[in-house]
């Protein structure tokens, strides 16, 4: 039986970052940060899902100010532990006045919520016109997908499985069709291209290879096929 979203990430927010400091993690996160923070130096900066707040911290930094809002009680306990500015809120529904933030982050979120349009309506009204988003989903066309696709259902918290978890696989072309019009995609970048689990990632010496190869790949041709597709949209001014 499928969890919803906030259940299930206070459950998870118990052992999130267990996991987040092996290499896997670390360049996921180094990848997002590396994409985003040319966007949000000096900006008025809202990351939605900001979970523990691991991204939301060094984006903080250079940021003129950063909010950062989700769902669980658990995450944002977290969050604040690290002295960020964050409020208890849906992706659906924005706490915000029009045009609030220069830009708009979300990472490892927007794949797990089902009322898509919705959210990505409310992330852009928040926007300032000229604004920014970066925005990651799961790409439809990858590796990641197929070996989702084909494995058995594994454990993602002590009592749920990933199979519970409402997740969806995009096109470029889908996350496209979501957006309001006066939004458009702007650049694209794919992490995690090639490897087909987080193994190759975290083995010593394989590890370090992979990183290096999967760097060099997110803004090539095949950065389309990576597996988290991180979006860069604009606002009409």
């Amino acid at each position: 039986m499928r969890k919803d979203n906030k259940t299930y990430y206070d459950e998870f927010s118990q052992g999130y970052e267990k996991e987040r400091f092996k290499r896997y993690h670390r360049f996921l996160d180094e990848s997002e940060l590396s994409i985003a923070r040319p966007y949000c130096e000096g900006k008025r900066v809202l990351e939605v899902g900001c979970g523990t707040g691991l991204l939301l911290a060094p984006l903080a930094e250079v940021a003129e100010s950063a909010v950062g809002i989700d769902l669980s009680e658990g995450m944002l306990a977290k969050a604040k532990e690290r002295g960020l500015t964050v409020k208890q809120a849906s992706a659906t529904s924005l706490p915000f006045s029009d045009s609030s933030f220069d830009t708009v982050v979300s990472f490892k979120v927007l794949a797990h919520v089902e009322e898509i349009q919705k959210a990505l309506h409310e992330a852009v009204r928040v926007t300032r016109p000229g604004g920014h988003l970066v925005l990651e989903f799961y790409n439809k066309h990858s590796v990641r997908s197929l070996v989702k696709l084909l494995k058995p259902a594994h454990s993602v918290a002590d009592s749920t499985t990933d199979e519970q978890v409402y997740t969806r696989f995009d096109s470029l072309s889908d996350i496209a069709s979501y957006l309001p019009s006066g939004a458009q995609i702007v650049k694209v970048a794919g992490i995690r291209v090639l490897a087909p689990t987080y193994h190759f990632y975290n083995a010593p010496l394989l590890g370090t290879a992979t990183v290096a190869l999967e760097r060099r790949l997110q803004n090539s041709a095949l950065a389309r096929l990576g597996g988290f597709l991180v979006v860069v949209v604009q606002k009409a001014g």
